[in-house]
């Protein structure tokens, strides 16, 4: 190879690797369906909190969604992962998504009354949590059975670069949206793609449980939470996401991040550069489906987080705030990366639908309970002090936990024994 060729192919190396869109129909339908309803999605996430501030000026008051949110993330979550195991994960995924749709109709009324109250927005921040608690298993048990094997890791990241163009797109229309335009119209973008979003998933080919599936139980919860707890390669990846959104999640503070720094016309800026961080390690994912050593994604991504959310709780220009954001956003979706590839190339298919809902949990509950955890910080000792105190908490933590559960760090795809048995037992790649 000259030189004049080694530098494309160099590049071309490090583009998306594609193959999983190439090989899988429903994989194609399912992202396209994804991309419609993260936008939507953050549209009203950005929405939400901002009309609950107008409402109150309170940040306690925000980060309260967190606590609303928390109980029904748990118990349906954990139901929902229950419920992927004994039915068609179709019908699952196309029921709460269509009441995801009702629910942002019931955010559309309210905002459209001449006097919005408060209560309704609680309700429908508690309604959602619920619904994504029993869909998200779903989803995300779908994806192992419909992607081959070794397109795991390029699955992955096309998922997540899926979510990073809505979380950059929604965050920063939704900013002018509101400003402009006022929560009405943010509301009414939201339910025209839930609607699209579930006329995609009629499409969706049917996705029967196993033949000798058992009805959702607490018995049936309870074995894939021992499963869990007896691979530490797993729950390392469960209790380093929760510990880093948990100590590391400033999102539902940057309003009064953006006041403080007076720079109130950056707050999308501040929701979607996160996500250019992503959208960049995303573009450049082609090298991770040539790597082994995923629990080292996870681990490093999670400490690069930290780092990144401390630096930004401690600068004073708001530039320098949003370049540390999008590396935090880079660091989150490598971490993202090694969880999703070790679950789906180590968990049986029998205990995917539960194991997925324990998943919910360890990647849904730390940004709630971060939520609350920086509204409290934030109205006790100021806004930028509870980001950078949660981003240095959060680097010790990771290092903590990585000391304690050394096999997360020493995984390897082709030696590991669930990933080999998990491989072994699905002779045509799927």
């Amino acid at each position: 190879m000259t030189s004049a060729t080694a530098l494309p192919a160099r590049l071309s190396a490090l583009l998306p690797d594609l193959s999983p869109w190439r090989s899988s129909a429903d994989f194609r339908l399912l992202w396209v369906q994804g991309l419609v309803t993260y936008f939507g999605s953050f549209m009203a996430l950005i929405a939400l909190p901002l009309q609950i501030k107008e409402l109150t000026g309170s940040p306690l008051a925000v980060g309260a969604m967190g606590a609303v949110e928390l109980v029904p993330l748990v118990v349906f979550g954990l139901y929902g992962g229950a419920l992927a195991d004994s039915a068609d994960r179709r019908k699952v995924i196309l029921g709460t998504e269509a009441g995801l749709g009702l629910l942002a109709l019931v955010l559309l009324v309210n905002a459209a009354l001449p006097d919005p109250m408060l209560w309704p927005l609680y309700l429908v921040a508690g309604g959602v949590s619920a619904l994504a608690g029993l869909q998200r298993p779903a989803l995300d048990s779908l994806i192992a059975r419909i992607v081959p094997h070794d397109q795991l890791t390029a699955a992955a990241a096309l998922n997540s670069l899926r979510w990073q163009f809505g979380a950059i797109t929604g965050p920063a229309v939704a900013g002018l949206v509101v400003a402009y335009a006022g929560h009405p119209t943010a509301y009414t973008v939201t339910v025209v793609t839930f609607t699209v979003s579930v006329l995609l998933c009629l499409r969706l080919a049917p996705a029967p449980p196993a033949e000798h599936a058992r009805k959702p139980s607490l018995r049936g919860i309870a074995e894939g939470a021992r499963y869990a707890w007896s691979r530490p390669v797993l729950l390392g990846t469960y209790a380093i996401d929760l510990a880093a959104m948990f100590f590391a999640f400033p999102n539902t503070i940057f309003p009064f991040l953006a006041d403080e720094l007076d720079a109130e016309w950056s707050l999308g800026l501040m929701y979607a550069a996160g996500s250019v961080g992503s959208l960049v390690l995303g573009l450049t994912s082609g090298w991770t489906s040539r790597v082994r050593r995923h629990g080292l994604f996870v681990v490093f991504g999670a400490a690069a987080w930290g780092l990144a959310i401390a630096a930004a709780g401690w600068f004073s220009n708001v530039w320098l705030v949003l370049v540390c954001l999008a590396v935090a956003g880079a660091g989150d979706m490598l971490s993202g990366l090694g969880r999703s590839t070790i679950w789906n190339q180590t968990i049986p298919e029998e205990l995917r639908g539960r194991l997925a809902g324990i998943e919910v949990l360890s990647y849904s509950v730390g940004p709630q309970l971060g939520q609350v955890r920086a509204g409290a910080m934030a109205g006790w000792t100021g806004t930028r002090s509870a980001i950078w105190t949660g981003g240095v908490a959060c680097v010790a933590s990771v290092a903590l936990l990585a000391a304690a559960l050394p096999k997360l760090l020493t995984y390897d795809s082709e030696t590991d024994a669930d990933a080999v048995r998990r491989r072994q037992s699905s002779p045509s790649g799927v």
